[in-house]
């Protein structure tokens, strides 16, 4: 009797091992196919194929292939392939300034696109297995506490931290319509794989509890989606509080690239060195008057593409707020704090050479006139691992210095 006992059981065992390998077979091959499809989805077919230096591969794709073209609202978009106006004052001619122009992209060095097509750097399996989800691939989590508060329950996503300046519109009817600054270029420590740590612009409207919608340009280091730890180019949106709609750069229809030299999530080709030559991207976001697009400029002369006004409903009309700064994400591994650095992994107070910074910052109103912003606010999520410090002066106009290292024995 408990032999035939022991040997049911045992039978009952290798069928409940197979049914498992059965199940998760099944589910393999299901993500794969679903991977596969988003992989079809976002490397479109192209006209020529570059290896970068680096590794990237840069497939040109005809414009008529656009990834704008995926989304519901634009099946009949007419792509706008120059900016119609400017805000006053602003130059639509390349610089003759050199120092400020643009260093081209390391792929360039292999060949460059053909006419009428834009370059779309490749998307690998191995980038979508890296992500939460396949469905969060290219999408920055809800856990985004736009209005940057400490959040009272921390998720595993991990808690992101700030050091930023603001500026807010100070009467109903007021509005902002671009602004342009210098975003000082480091290659800054990341500690784990999915934190990241980045600089950058936000244009935004509403809030984060009524639907915040967010346009954003900047540079970040994130090995989760870009498998390397290089300061990359990088623009991101979003219509609904970073919930579901949004991205980064094309990994969903948005964004409307028209440069066919400039790839988004490409490498920044230079970078800062402590006591040494600093770099900066002189970087460039606006409301065109005429058609209500949003155009975003790198360096002087390279205009990158836009975002379509019809994106949103609150920036169809303007932006109520402008923040420049840095942001990290923090994991806390072993419930300790991170040791990701921000900007240049020194605080505001090691000044030129030492702290990342942004200078000549600007902003253009509800007239589309261009000054510097009136009243801003500071905002340091943790101030004891990174800092920010604003000025103002002749040369550098509005400014200020931020970072910081991450855990230290005052940061744990």
């Amino acid at each position: 009797m408990i032999d035939r006992i022991m040997t049911n059981l045992i039978v009952l065992y290798i069928l409940v091992i197979l049914a498992m390998i059965v199940t998760g077979s099944e589910s393999s091959n299901t993500r794969d196919a679903e991977i596969n499809r988003l992989m079809k989805k976002l490397n479109k077919p192209f006209l020529k194929s570059i290896k970068s230096p680096d590794g990237d591969i840069i497939d040109c794709v005809h414009m008529k292939n656009h990834p704008i073209y995926d989304h519901p609202l634009f099946k009949n978009h007419t792509i706008q392939m120059r900016p119609t106006s400017y805000p006053e004052g602003w130059s639509n001619k390349d610089s003759d300034n050199e120092k400020h122009n643009m260093v081209p992209q390391l792929w360039t060095i292999n060949g460059k696109c053909p006419k009428n097509s834009i370059p779309i750097r490749r998307t690998r399996k191995e980038d979508i297995l890296r992500a939460k989800s396949i469905e969060r691939f290219g999408k920055k989590d809800p856990n985004n506490i736009h209005q940057h508060k400490r959040p009272t329950n921390p998720t595993n996503d991990g808690v992101h931290e700030y050091a930023i300046l603001k500026v807010e519109v100070n009467s109903p009817r007021a509005m902002f319509y671009g602004t342009q600054t210098f975003i000082n270029v480091w290659k800054p420590y990341v500690q784990h794989t999915k934190e990241f740590s980045l600089a950058q612009i936000w244009m935004s409207a509403g809030s984060y509890s009524t639907q915040l919608e967010t346009i954003e340009a900047g540079w970040q280091v994130l090995t989760a989606l870009y498998n390397d730890t290089n300061p990359r180019y990088f623009v991101y949106w979003t219509n609904d509080s970073y919930i579901q709609h949004g991205c980064y750069n094309t990994i969903c229809p948005g964004f409307v690239v028209v440069n066919q030299a400039f790839a988004l999530g490409a490498a920044v080709p230079e970078v800062s060195i402590r006591d040494g030559l600093q770099y900066e991207i002189f970087t460039s976001i606006w409301k065109d008057r005429s058609s209500g697009n949003w155009w975003l400029r790198f360096g002087t002369h390279v205009i990158v593409g836009y975002w379509p006004s019809l994106l949103f409903n609150r920036l169809r009309i303007g932006a109520t707020e402008v923040e420049w700064g840095g942001e990290i994400v923090n994991l806390k591994e072993n419930n300790q704090h991170t040791s990701t650095q921000m900007g240049s992994g020194s605080f505001a107070i090691n000044g030129y050479r030492k702290a990342s910074y942004f200078r000549n910052i600007f902003v253009t109103d509800e007239n589309n006139i261009t000054r510097q912003p009136v009243g801003p606010s500071t905002f340091v999520s943790e101030e004891s691992c990174y800092d920010i410090r604003y000025r103002t002066e002749q040369a550098w106009g509005s400014f200020f210095y931020y970072g910081g290292p991450g855990r230290s024995p005052f940061c744990n």
